[in-house]
């Protein structure tokens, strides 16, 4: 398990949210506990599936290769979500970006971002970072630095779009 402070990641002050102190959390699937994984599992189903009506094989293959990332706050709730994997031999990727409902609007978004692309930079150091965004956060990832490389197609009738 890894276990450090956003601001470590982000060589930068300390930074505080909300009063929170934020942290993060790297684990692959057999690092976590039962709990941990079934409450994974219960947010990304209740955003993905629920939330954004769209029945599908959430659980997924991945699952099992993929670094977890979690956003907890100072209390240790936790707060945000993402998934990080290899996606080819020049490429990884993350998805699965997701802030627990009560913590939306304070910007832990983009902390979860920051946090998601320096964890992925240190896990895959020598491959580009390509994603499958969401269209309508097309300028959200591009505030990072992601680029459009495809036009927007559907993905489980959402409209999306590759960035690197």
């Amino acid at each position: 398990m890894i276990h450090i402070c956003v601001s470590t990641l982000l060589d930068v002050e300390p930074i505080f949210l909300g009063g929170f102190n934020m942290n993060v959390e790297v684990k692959i699937l057999n690092e976590m506990t039962a709990q941990e994984w079934c409450r994974l599992a219960e947010e990304r189903i209740k955003v993905f599936v629920v939330e954004q009506e769209c029945p599908y094989q959430e659980i997924d293959e991945q699952d099992y290769q993929a670094h977890h990332l979690m956003l907890k706050n100072d209390q240790g709730d936790l707060v945000g979500y993402t998934r990080m994997l290899a996606k080819d031999d020049a490429h990884a990727t993350f998805g699965r970006v997701l802030v627990l409902k009560q913590f939306r609007g304070h910007k832990y978004g983009r902390q979860l971002v920051q946090a998601t692309i320096g964890e992925t930079k240190r896990l895959f150091p020598d491959k580009v970072i390509q994603i499958q965004a969401q269209a309508y956060l097309k300028e959200f990832y591009a505030s990072f630095g992601f680029k459009p490389i495809s036009d927007v197609y559907l993905e489980d009738n959402i409209p999306h779009l590759d960035m690197v």
